[in-house]
């Protein structure tokens, strides 16, 4: 039996995930993606990048084997992507993420997370739960900066309970 936590777990990563795709494609053109604004460092693109590689890195490849190797420098600093592109990377971090948690056992959650100097490191259902949490924040994050730099425009429903039964 699958132990409820993974369940919800997965549940939720990928209701977040799904409306960080409606996000990116809900900005009003490629352009607005990459868009600075006033005391906000990185734009919703660069944002973006940023969440899929690192679910990409410590999910994909640190718990479930991937070989995804990640480029962070690169997250930070290209801009030349369109929105398409850019879901299109959100969505081969959700297919690693369903794929893992899909796969973990309850003892899985017991491991060590895969982090290097952190001594002891946290167990994966702790950090498996802290990268929920900075998904979600920095999904907050590129909701108000769509929002900033297309001059409006409403929300897209990312935690609209019904999401959850998807």
């Amino acid at each position: 039996m699958i132990d409820p936590t993974i369940d919800i777990l997965k549940t939720l990563f990928l209701r977040e995930l799904d409306g960080l795709i409606d996000e990116i494609e809900a900005y009003p053109d490629d352009d607005a993606l990459w868009k600075k604004a006033p005391a906000i460092e990185n734009p919703g693109g660069t944002l973006a990048l940023h969440l899929a590689g690192n679910l990409r890195h410590f999910v994909g490849a640190g718990m479930a084997g991937s070989d995804y190797t990640r480029d962070r420098k690169a997250e930070f600093s290209r801009t030349d992507l369109t929105r398409s592109e850019v879901a299109g990377t959100i969505r081969a971090a959700r297919e690693e993420v369903a794929r893992a948690l899909g796969s973990m056992t309850e003892a899985d959650l017991e491991l060590s997370a895969p982090l290097h100097g952190f001594e002891p490191p946290p167990g994966r259902r702790r950090f498996l739960i802290h990268l929920l949490s900075h998904l979600a924040y920095h999904l907050g994050q590129v909701d108000y900066h769509r929002r900033f730099v297309s001059g409006g425009g409403g929300a897209v429903g990312v935690l609209d309970l019904r999401r959850m039964q998807r």
